[in-house]
C-alpha cells in the first residue's frame, strides 16, 4: 500500500507523555502482583544490594520524602555506564560515590511506594504494563529523546546545549508525518496568556543563546551550563515555521483533548523546571500533572479512538535490577562529547572554579557506542482497546513508539534501531469491543493539580 496509508483505523490519536528520570524499581518495585518488580526475600520485603567503592553493602529502601536530593543520583553518560557495571547492576552506590561524591550515595538505591503516587499504581493495575520497556540508551535526557524521534541519538551523549543544531541522515518522525499529511503537535508548559508570535520570540532568544555557547564552547566550563529544554521537538533545529504550526500550550492540548481535536500523534511535556520528575523536583507535583493529562484525555470525547503512552525518558541514576539487554545500533555515527574536547581547559580551571566546572569523566567517560538499551523505565499504554490484565514483557524502547507509528501509517524506518524494534500493539486487543470504552476510575494522585 502507498506509504502513509492508515492501517489502523480504530485509533485515530496517539500521545506521548514522556516524563523525566525514573527507573522501573523505583517507582512501580513494589507493585505486587504485575510486573518484575523488586526481589523479595522470605520476609515479603525486597533483598537487591549494592556495594560502595569500600565494599560497604548498602539496600534498596523506601525514600521517606518525594522531593528528591539535587542533582542525585546521576543519570550522566559516565553514571549510567557505571551503573550497569558490565550488566550486573552493581554499580549504583559506587557510581554516586565517584560521579557525585558530595551526595549521599544512599539515594541511587531508594524506591516509592504506592502511598506515596497512588495515581501511578492504579494506572499500572488497570491498563497493560510495559515492565521490560527500556529507555534508549546509557544515557541522560537528550539522547533518549532524540532516539523518541530519530530513532537515533545522532552521537550525542550528554545534555548540554552545544551540539544541538546538528540533524540525522532521515529526518525525524516530524519530518515523515508532515511529508504525508499526518497532524502532529508538540504540547509544552507555555504561558497561556502570551500569543504565538511572543513564545517564539523566546524561542528564538534561547536558540540564540544555544549558538552563543556552541560558539564560545571554551569560555563555557565556567558558567555552570545545565540542560536547557522546554519541549521534546526542541532536540533538533526546528525553525519558525514548525514551530509556529506544530508547537503548543498544554493549555491548548487539555482543550483539544477535552473537545476531541487532537492531532492524530502528540507529545505532551510537562514544564521541565517543576512537574517534570527530575531531581530535585518533589514527584508529586509531576505526578498530579500527568494524572490531569492521562484523566483529559480518558474523559474527552477523542477518548473512544485514543492511544496514550505514559512512559519516563530514562531511569534519573535510581536502581534497577534488570540488565539492560544488546540493541542494534541505529547507525554509524558514534558519540561525540564538547567535554572530552575540552578535557585539558577544564582539568586547569576546574581548581579554580570548584562546583562549577566539572571533569569530563563525570559526563562522558564511556565506550560511544548505541549498541545497548538503557535501564528500564515505567511505561503503560492507556487506551479503551487496552487488554485488561495484561502486562507486556517484551522487551521496548522509545524506538517502539515509532513502531507503532510506522505500524499506523505504513510509514518508512528512519534507522537500524527502529526497524528493529517491537511495537506496543500488542497491549491492545483491535479486534473485540474496546474494554474501557467507558473510562476507568483511577485513584486520586497525592497532590490535586492545580490545587496546591
Amino acid at each position: 500500500m502507498p506509504i502513509g496509508t492508515d492501517l489502523l483505523p480504530q485509533i485515530e490519536h496517539i500521545v506521548v507523555l514522556m516524563m523525566e528520570n525514573h527507573s522501573y524499581d523505583n517507582y512501580l518495585g513494589t507493585l505486587r502482583g504485575r510486573g518484575e518488580g523488586l526481589p523479595l526475600g522470605v520476609d515479603g520485603q525486597p533483598v537487591v544490594y549494592n556495594r560502595g567503592t569500600g565494599g560497604e553493602s548498602v539496600s534498596v529502601h523506601h525514600l521517606m520524602s518525594t522531593r528528591q536530593h539535587p542533582e542525585a543520583p546521576s543519570q550522566s553518560w559516565h553514571a549510567s555506564h557505571l551503573q550497569w557495571a558490565g550488566g550486573s547492576c552493581s554499580g549504583f552506590v559506587a557510581s554516586a560515590q565517584v560521579v557525585r561524591p558530595e551526595a549521599d550515595p544512599a539515594v541511587a538505591m531508594g524506591y516509592w511506594t504506592e502511598d506515596d503516587i497512588p495515581f501511578y499504581y492504579g494506572l499500572a493495575r488497570t491498563f497493560p504494563l510495559a515492565d521490560h520497556w527500556f529507555s534508549s540508551c546509557l544515557g541522560p535526557t537528550f539522547p533518549n529523546r532524540r532516539f523518541l524521534i530519530s530513532g537515533t541519538a545522532n552521537g550525542l551523549i550528554d545534555d548540554l546545549p552545544f551540539d544541538l543544531f546538528d540533524y540525522p541522515a532521515a529526518g525525524t518522525i516530524f519530518d515523515l508525518l508532515t511529508r504525508y499529511g499526518i497532524s502532529w503537535l508538540n504540547y509544552h508548559a507555555a504561558p497561556a496568556d502570551k500569543s504565538a508570535a511572543w513564545r517564539f520570540a523566546q524561542y528564538k532568544r534561547r536558540m540564540a543563546r544555544r549558538r552563543v555557547l556552541s560558539l564560545s564552547r571554551s569560555l563555557t566550563a565556567v558558567q555552570g551550563v545545565k540542560k536547557d529544554l522546554r519541549f521534546t521537538a526542541d532536540i533538533y533545529p526546528l525553525g519558525i515555521g514548525r514551530y509556529m504550526r506544530h508547537v503548543r500550550g498544554n493549555d491548548q492540548f487539555f482543550a483539544d483533548a477535552d473537545n476531541g481535536r487532537l492531532p492524530a500523534f502528540s507529545i505532551v511535556d510537562p514544564d521541565f523546571d517543576v512537574y517534570s520528575e527530575e531531581n530535585p523536583q518533589d514527584i508529586r507535583k509531576g505526578e498530579s500533572f500527568a494524572a490531569e493529562v492521562i484523566n483529559r484525555v480518558m474523559h474527552g470525547k477523542g477518548w473512544p479512538r485514543t492511544l496514550l503512552i505514559w512512559v519516563y525518558d530514562e531511569h534519573g541514576g535510581y536502581h534497577d535490577h534488570v540488565s539492560p539487554p544488546a540493541a542494534v545500533p541505529p547507525d554509524d555515527v558514534e558519540g561525540r562529547s564538547i567535554v572530552a574536547s575540552r578535557l585539558p581547559l577544564r582539568r586547569f580551571l576546574r581548581p579554580l572554579f570548584p562546583g562549577t566546572v566539572q571533569d569530563v569523566g563525570d559526563l562522558a567517560t564511556g565506550p560511544h557506542r548505541y549498541d545497548r538499551y538503557g535501564f528500564r523505565v515505567p511505561a503503560v499504554i492507556v487506551s479503551p482497546y487496552a487488554r485488561p490484565d495484561y502486562v507486556c514483557s517484551e522487551v521496548l524502547d522509545h524506538t517502539s513508539v515509532l513502531k507503532l507509528l510506522q505500524q499506523k501509517w505504513n510509514l518508512p524506518a528512519l534507522t537500524a534501531r527502529d526497524a528493529a524494534a517491537s511495537s506496543p500493539l500488542g497491549a491492545l486487543d483491535l479486534a473485540a469491543p474496546p474494554a474501557f470504552l467507558a473510562a476507568p476510575s483511577l485513584p486520586e494522585p497525592s497532590l490535586k493539580w492545580g490545587t496546591w
